[in-house]
């Protein structure tokens, strides 16, 4: 396949109003804006239906004019998606930039020959000290004492042990996260970015409305490459446009879900050994007052940190979250009577404030540790999620993956903002577990 040069990358900036706002530039060059634009144009015309003219047949020009409109809200949201999604989540890590809450999109500007620039508000969160953080005292909370959680332990690991000898190594299956590259082609067959490729994961769902997923990737193997008009991937990157563009897509790497990995568990807790894997189960299936020993002990950790630094978060934060709380209580089954308990608003904006707080206190201390993540650590983190029970090792909201009942890409990135504050979090753990020593 013929290359193309590679423009200049996606440039980021960031202002501050105050110590507590700032707002993100996320640039994309007009070389890109012009190029999809072309490309668009030429698809509208092949699908256009245009007064005095054969189909297919109108000028390209009188396209670019008089579909303006519509052209450049799929340039914005095609962008968003293949570009800006990931550059954003990706350059915050880089750059360390400590912030409360989630970034907000707030402005849009594209236009013919001009770059396009995606605008957002961020709520910059004050650097606390985090020194001495390791000597803190801290009392892990203890399991129950039934031996009935021993056999149980052991029955999962070998149910999963048994699984996992009835998968084909490296055949995506239903249920499977696929991790991928993808490309959008001109009609050439090249590179209409240059060398960039969007790195995206995906859950192949079970349902009906996954089977177009399921059609693309079952059967095939990590390290295939392909070329592909799928209809996925057009709904995917453009909602407000009929598109019909061709992408290579690289399959990268996956992770099976027919089988919970044990090497995968024992790399994410640094395990060493059967009975550390035995004790490390041990905690999802111990329960105290309908509370795992697990999530226990996560929330100690974060209380004991957060008992020792202040941190003020501001209300229109609190209110967005006390939002997301009430919506995902609200789907469930006895939100009535949670909405009966006199306090109930009380305790919605307390939870929110300690979401709040504890990421804020996580993502800081993340940085102090210079922790970073990788495709393993991704992979470790998803495995997490393969089955219902050890699930319950993830302690921050994991994204949003579903929508409209269907399972759909997610930026690399993204998923890898997710997957630093439990790696950090479990990093917390194993410190503050450690015997102390010396003064």
């Amino acid at each position: 396949m013929e290359t193309v040069e590679t423009l200049s990358p996606l440039s980021f900036s960031l202002k501050q109003s105050n110590q507590q706002f700032g707002y993100i530039t996320v640039t994309v060059p007009h070389e890109y804006v012009d190029r999809l634009y072309h490309e668009a144009s030429e698809q509208q015309k092949q699908k256009s239906h245009i007064y005095g003219f054969s189909r297919g047949q109108a000028p390209i020009s009188y396209i670019e004019q008089n579909f303006q409109l519509h052209l450049f809200e799929h340039v914005k949201e095609f962008f968003f998606k293949y570009f800006v999604i990931d550059w954003l989540y990706k350059k915050l890590q880089e750059e360390k930039i400590l912030f409360a809450g989630e970034p907000r999109l707030t402005n849009i500007l594209v236009a013919s020959k001009q770059n396009a620039a995606f605008s957002f508000s961020l709520t910059l969160a004050k650097p606390i000290s985090l020194n001495g953080w390791k000597r803190l005292p801290f009392k892990a909370p203890k399991r129950k004492n039934y031996k009935d959680l021993d056999r149980q332990v052991e029955n999962f690991l070998k149910e999963e042990a048994e699984a996992s000898k009835n998968v084909k190594p490296n055949i995506i299956d239903v249920g499977d996260w696929v991790n991928f590259h993808v490309c959008l082609l001109d009609k050439q067959g090249s590179p209409l970015f240059g060398s960039f490729k969007e790195q995206l994961w995906l859950k192949i769902g079970m349902e009906e409305a996954d089977n177009p997923f399921q059609a693309l990737f079952v059967g095939k193997k990590v390290g295939e490459t392909f070329i592909t008009d799928h209809p996925g991937l057009q709904e995917h990157f453009s909602t407000h446009l009929d598109t019909n563009y061709f992408f290579s897509v690289e399959i990268v790497d996956y992770l099976s879900h027919a089988y919970f990995c044990v090497e995968h568990f024992k790399r994410h807790f640094k395990l060493k050994n059967t009975k550390e894997i035995h004790q490390k189960c041990i905690e999802i299936f111990s329960y105290r007052n309908d509370i795992s020993q697990r999530r226990a002990t996560s929330d100690e950790a974060l209380k004991a940190l957060l008992s020792k630094h202040t941190i003020i978060i501001p209300s229109h934060l609190v209110l967005r979250q006390e939002k997301a709380i009430l919506e995902m209580v609200h789907a469930q089954p006895d939100y009535h009577v949670y909405k009966m308990q006199s306090d109930f608003r009380e305790k919605i904006t307390l939870l929110a404030e300690k979401q709040l707080k504890e990421s804020v206190l996580i993502q800081q201390l993340a940085f102090l540790e210079k922790i970073t993540i990788n495709n393993l650590d991704i992979k470790g983190y998803l495995n997490l999620m393969c089955r219902p029970r050890t699930n319950e090792f993830i302690y921050f909201e994991p994204p949003t993956t579903k929508f409209s009942g269907r399972e759909t890409p997610i930026s690399a990135s993204l998923l890898a903002q997710c997957c630093l504050k439990e790696k950090t979090l479990n990093h917390a753990i194993l410190h503050l577990t450690k015997p102390k020593t010396g003064s």
